[in-house]
């Protein structure tokens, strides 16, 4: 049997922290530049995510930096901590990324750093990952989803043709959390209140009268109402599988590290139910 090939390690990126700016009360943008982004590169994918690697806590890494390394001399709990962020915008010309990260005070890891990182700040990380973009031969679009899916929503809008017909959802806590997209193409502002996560959602999207012909969807967010629209499209409205980019990003009561472990199973189950349901 011919050995598999060896997995090759991903790409590793250094920037420095240019600098933040708060857009809401709980959404804080880190613009990253530097030269080590010089062979940073993002395609047509307006879903686009960087791995952010944050050091283990008391561990100190070897320069230069090398994430193969590491993995290969460090213990697991010594290994850089990631979290998965959405390219808001990648400048080329500029040579600026900004990465957009919802607040919740002091809660988590990546947000408090947000709110209290400093320009030159040096920042690591992976990626890009992503594979969704608007198709221009869709008839519509939709788009659905909470905080953590506005950047990746806000890409896509700005991305659509003058023209593209597109109904947008975004669930936030409330009208102070709003922001401004440069697109033709309106949000719809869903303010959560008290209710929970999502409810708002997929009361919209179930109360949105279909327009015909070809759609294109992505519902992206918290994975409790993500599985519901997602059985609500495939199901009920047999929207095909290769026309749906829908993932959770996150789940109620567990960290990124928690739910990554678990998303693949769970997606799975999601899969295997629903197909018994339309079956």
């Amino acid at each position: 049997m011919a050995e598999r090939p060896a997995r090759k390690a991903p790409k590793t990126h250094e920037a420095q922290v240019v600098r933040t700016e708060r857009l809401t009360p709980h959404m804080q943008r880190v613009v990253l530049g530097g030269d080590g982004l010089a062979e940073f590169t993002a395609g047509d994918s307006t879903d686009h995510y960087v791995k952010l690697l944050f050091p283990a806590e008391g561990a100190t890494y070897p320069e230069p930096f090398d994430m193969q390394r590491i993995r290969a001399e460090f213990p697991r709990d010594q290994w850089p901590v990631t979290r998965t962020y959405t390219v808001r915008r990648w400048d080329p010309s500029a040579r600026e990324l900004a990465l957009d990260f919802v607040i919740h005070g002091d809660e988590g890891l990546a947000g408090p750093w947000a709110q209290r990182v400093q320009p030159g700040t040096t920042v690591r990380f992976l990626g890009p990952g992503g594979g969704y973009a608007p198709d221009t031969a869709a008839d519509w679009h939709l788009l659905a989803g909470d905080e953590s899916a506005l950047p990746a929503i806000a890409a896509a809008l700005e991305a659509l043709p003058e023209g593209a017909k597109a109904y947008a959802f975004v669930e936030v806590g409330d009208a102070d959390e709003e922001q401004k997209v440069e697109s033709a193409a309106d949000i719809e502002w869903l303010h959560r209140g008290q209710r929970p996560v999502g409810e708002a959602l997929v009361e919209a999207v179930r109360s949105l009268k279909f327009p015909d012909g070809d759609l294109q969807a992505f519902v992206h967010g918290e994975a409790g109402f993500v599985k519901e629209l997602r059985r609500y499209l495939r199901v009920e409205r047999e929207v095909a599988r290769e026309r749906l980019s829908i993932s959770g990003y996150w789940r109620l009561g567990h960290n990124e590290d928690g739910w990554q472990a678990s998303k693949r199973e769970w997606n799975a189950q999601v899969e295997a139910e629903q197909e018994l349901r339309s079956a």
